[in-house]
């Protein structure tokens, strides 16, 4: 059993490494005080659970959590807070739980349990490899390899696929629940990329960056300020 746990706050990762020891003490225990550790532990080595505290430095945990995923689909995220309200946002990011500050060891324990309960009924499947796309009163059969990108377009979005684009009256954040544990990230609040297919990332006016999608060089995309340094670790640059 490997477990990181990611908080910005030394005597807290200690307290909670201490008594995940206790449950666990044949686990290895990884601690990473940031944002961007966090996303170096996970691209150097396999984690099963990781516990990440919300409310770190240098990015929200929040927001860590989709990239987290497409870095590790298997992986389990429990939510580490101090505030109550985070309870409901745990769940609606679908990460497996949350403990509270200051910890309570019956509390981890059912955190602990309920994960390995997860892992034993619920074998990881083989992610599709199409996707039904309804556009224009037809449904299309895509490869979701040849995906480039999703933009959101009057009240729908518009799928840039290889050469062929599709209009779908569904939300981004619908497809970013479709394409969820696969290679897509959400880097901007109207940009859906599939990294796989990303040609190059350059600098853009004032403390701003950019990017160029395969196939698409006349389209310069904007990316999230607030997702430069995630986009930046995924892509390994």
């Amino acid at each position: 059993m490997r477990i990181a746990v990611i908080d910005d706050e030394r005597p807290a990762r200690s307290e909670l490494k201490h008594q995940l020891l206790e449950l666990l003490p044949d686990a290895e225990i990884e601690e990473g005080d940031c944002g961007a550790a966090a996303l170096e532990l996970a691209g150097s080595r396999k984690f099963d659970i990781i516990f990440l505290d919300i409310n770190l430095g240098d990015i929200n945990g929040t927001v860590l959590v989709n990239a987290l995923k497409n870095m590790q689909p298997g992986v389990k995220i429990v939510f580490v807070t101090a505030y109550s309200e985070y309870a409901v946002q745990a769940f609606e990011l679908e990460v497996e739980d949350y403990v509270m500050k200051p910890y309570d060891k019956k509390r981890l324990e059912k955190v602990l349990k309920k994960c390995f309960a997860e892992q034993t009924a619920k074998p990881e499947q083989e992610a599709p490899k199409r996707i039904a796309i309804n556009s224009n009163g037809k449904t299309i059969f895509e490869d979701i390899q040849n995906i480039v990108y999703i933009e959101t377009y009057n009240r729908g979005c518009m799928i840039h696929a290889e050469g062929n684009e599709y209009y779908e009256s569904k939300s981004l954040g619908e497809y970013e629940k479709r394409l969820e544990g696969m290679q897509f990230f959400r880097m901007h609040k109207s940009y859906l990329i599939n990294l796989d297919k990303v040609r190059e990332v350059f600098p853009w006016g004032s403390n701003s960056f950019c990017l160029r999608m395969k196939g698409y060089d006349d389209n310069i995309l904007p990316i999230g300020r607030d997702k430069v340094k995630v986009l930046r670790q995924l892509l390994g640059c």
